[in-house]
């Protein structure tokens, strides 16, 4: 296990340290006891280094170093938190996978897997350590996906009244980006807690008033999901955005300072950093369908993609039609009975493998077998077609919408409940000891 193995390493290191002749020299240290796994001091020094590297090159200043390091041991725990869950529900991203998400991201890209790789050793970082960066965000998007989903429900009433608005209204033609710093308060807090985290909520709303830089400020003050990144959400219209910004941005202009606002999490300040007309007036859908075959005690992973590979042969041969074989073999409950369909929808909705696979296909093409989460499929791309993102608007966007906004809202409180259920202990740097 990943944090078996790293407490093994940190000890081992320890004992070395304290039975050599010469004077004891720590290699690394316990930074953060983490329910059953740690934090080891040097994750916290390479996330500062490539924290401090990235700020360097876009001009941006930084926090105090304290600051700082407070922020990045809370992006760890709530990270490590994810990856423990991950694990504990037996979710991992094999090699077979991470291969065809790297093939993918390649071709999407136009360059070659070694121009990739060429690349990555250009910019000081190894190909195994991509590789390993990238299973990590394929595993915190999946778990997250799993855990965050099944929270969100999103009744016809609010599809309707969303439908309804926008034939109306009309959707409103402005995106703002949105930063964001959150002063967090306990859980069931006291009077004297409340009050405290009032207090710093507007100390920091003063000095943004004054001038102080947002981004740096964020960094150093905010508990929000952005704070590393200074703050800032991407650009987003108001039926998409988490309601808490919908309700106060709806008439603000760039540069407006708004808050501090209360919620059940702690205190908002809103910044609107910048606006602009709505970059995509259309939006790009694919119509697609696919088989889906799960790899259990009974079929194992080869036999589940030998499968396809043999049914992707007799469909091209004309031996088989892909809707009779989807309809007798695919295991996905939603499509299998209607031969695989899965209708109009914006790539971006599927698990990055799928969506990858299906910009790479030609209207009519049929995939090779590909890996997911979910397990081996083949996917045939039916069409592409642009809709009208801001006249006319089906039951379908409404829900993508309104799914949007809901789970930006749920993956924050599924985060911040985690993270008030796990036993968490923060060590003093050896460094600032007595």
């Amino acid at each position: 296990m990943k944090h078996s193995k790293k407490l093994f390493f940190a000890l081992f290191a320890l004992t070395i340290s304290q039975s050599a002749l010469s004077a004891p020299q720590t290699l690394d240290s316990v930074a953060v006891q983490l329910n059953d796994g740690i934090i080891l001091e040097s994750e916290i020094s390479n996330m500062i280094t490539t924290v401090s590297a990235n700020a360097k090159a876009s001009n941006q200043t930084l926090p105090s170093d304290e600051a700082l390091r407070t922020q990045i041991i809370d992006r760890l725990i709530l990270t490590r938190l994810q990856l423990q869950t991950a694990e504990r529900i037996g979710l991992s991203i094999g090699d077979l996978q991470l291969d065809q998400t790297i093939e993918n991201i390649a071709k999407e890209q136009k360059i070659t897997e070694n121009q990739m790789q060429q690349q990555l050793e250009s910019e000081g970082m190894s190909f195994s350590q991509y590789r390993e960066q990238l299973r990590e965000e394929i595993t915190l998007g999946e778990i997250q996906r799993i855990q965050v989903q099944r929270r969100i429900q999103v009744s016809p009433q609010e599809i309707n009244s969303l439908v309804k608005l926008i034939e109306e209204q009309g959707l409103k033609d402005v995106e703002f980006q949105i930063g964001h710093i959150l002063i967090e308060i306990p859980n069931d807090p006291t009077s004297e807690q409340l009050e405290l985290s009032s207090r710093r909520a507007d100390i920091v709303l003063k000095r943004l008033n004054e001038g102080d830089d947002f981004r740096s400020t964020a960094i150093a003050s905010s508990s929000g999901p952005k704070a590393l990144e200074g703050g800032i959400w991407e650009f987003m219209n108001i039926n998409e955005m988490p309601t808490l910004f919908a309700e106060v941005v709806v008439d603000a202009k760039k540069g407006d300072i708004l808050g501090p606002i209360k919620s059940g999490s702690g205190f908002h300040i809103i910044k609107v950093m910048d606006t602009r007309g709505l970059q995509t007036q259309e939006i790009d859908e694919v119509k697609s369908r696919h088989i889906l075959l799960k790899p259990s005690p009974i079929l194992s992973e080869d036999r589940a993609q030998a499968m396809l590979v043999n049914f992707l042969k007799d469909i091209r041969s004309g031996d088989a039609d892909f809707d009779k074989l989807a309809r007798q073999y695919s295991e996905d409950p939603g499509s299998g009975a209607k031969g695989g369909e899965l209708g109009w929808a914006e790539p971006s909705l599927y698990v990055p493998e799928f969506s990858q696979t299906l910009k790479s296909l030609k209207p009519g093409e049929i995939s090779e077998p590909f890996r997911t989460t979910h397990g081996w499929h083949i996917v045939q791309l039916e069409d592409r077609r642009k809709t009208d993102a801001t006249d006319k608007f089906n039951s379908n966007r409404a829900h993508q919408l309104i799914f949007r906004r809901k789970f930006n809202e749920e993956l924050q409180n599924w985060l911040d409940e985690m993270r008030s259920d796990a036993y968490i202990e923060v060590f003093e740097p050896e460094n600032i000891r007595g």
